[in-house]
């Protein structure tokens, strides 16, 4: 047997470990490829819909690692793999783990050791999609750890959103994902300041989240505008005031915080955004380009 058929037939079966929505989706889009699949999860009953679409429910931890070498976990967070894995570890030898569970870089880090010292690769993923869109050309997902790991696998797991992959060290993909979080939380956190803030007008959510939504599609057009490589400025360490400057953003940060004291809403989002042109003032930057802010992000005091 050549080397791609021994992948072919060592990525025929594959385990997930986790069913929640995301868990439960993977699952269904291995199935639909043709993949066997063996679950497990800790409510057994979670396992019903997939073991109807084909999937076979293993009845212990140590039972689902056995069925396949390579594991895709999908839970909570790291602390989860350890509760789950650690009555079993004696089966992870030969095995790759791919955690796409959420938790901090360096516990990723720490989570690669782990495996490593009972004989298992390691991979690290973060899903940049939300279940329903899993398997679609709309999904990805970032990955990092060995290289070659990521290779044998690479096509079993662009089965469920294109691979994007960062480099050996397992924490970067962690790294990138919480990086996509926060730009996502903190726009979900503005957008329901800015559904409150219309509120108070009596304006219907039905009405105006259209209307932000369709503002937010447009920031990143607004960002790119006349520059052919966002982010070199930044790299360079420039911030030219020629448009944005921090006063100028400044001030309208100071606006939003009036605002909003004045309607009664909390005031949580809009103080930390205004802490961050403040700071860039106090500094003496506040003619340069309001991308100035990230020094006090970088530093804070």
């Amino acid at each position: 047997m050549n080397e791609q058929n021994r992948t072919t037939s060592r990525n025929s079966t594959v385990t997930v470990i986790g069913l929640g929505p995301m868990g439960q989706a993977m699952t269904r889009t291995l199935l639909t490829a043709g993949h066997r699949v063996t679950v497990w999860n800790r409510t057994a009953g979670r396992a019903d819909g997939v073991v109807a679409a084909g999937a076979t429910l293993a009845p212990t931890p140590g039972a689902a690692l056995e069925a396949s070498d390579l594991v895709l976990l999908s839970l909570t967070d790291y602390r989860a793999m350890y509760d789950i894995l650690g009555t079993a570890t004696g089966r992870l030898a030969g095995r790759t783990l791919v955690n796409l569970s959420s938790d901090t870089p360096e516990r990723t880090r720490e989570a690669s050791a782990w495996a490593a010292g009972h004989g298992a690769a390691f991979l690290t993923g973060g899903v940049m999609v939300p279940a329903p869109m899993v398997g679609t050309e709309a999904a990805y997902v970032f990955y990092s750890g060995g290289d070659e790991v990521m290779g044998r696998h690479r096509e079993t797991l662009a089965l469920l959103g294109t691979p994007k992959y960062l480099g050996g060290d397992p924490g970067l993909a962690q790294l990138m994902y919480q990086a996509q979080l926060a730009v996502f939380l903190t726009t979900l956190s503005g957008l329901m300041h800015a559904t409150a803030m219309l509120g108070t007008a009596g304006m219907k959510a039905g009405d105006v989240l259209p209307e932000l939504l369709s503002f937010t599609d447009s920031i990143g057009d607004i960002l790119r505008a006349g520059e052919e490589h966002p982010g070199a400025a930044l790299d360079a360490g420039e911030h030219p005031g020629a448009l944005s400057t921090v006063t100028m953003m400044g001030a309208t940060s100071d606006h939003i915080v009036e605002t909003s004291t004045s309607l009664g809403l909390d005031l949580a989002l809009p103080l930390a955004v205004q802490a961050h042109y403040l700071r860039a003032i106090e500094d003496g930057h506040g003619g340069d380009n309001w991308t100035r802010i990230i020094d006090g992000i970088r530093g804070p005091r």
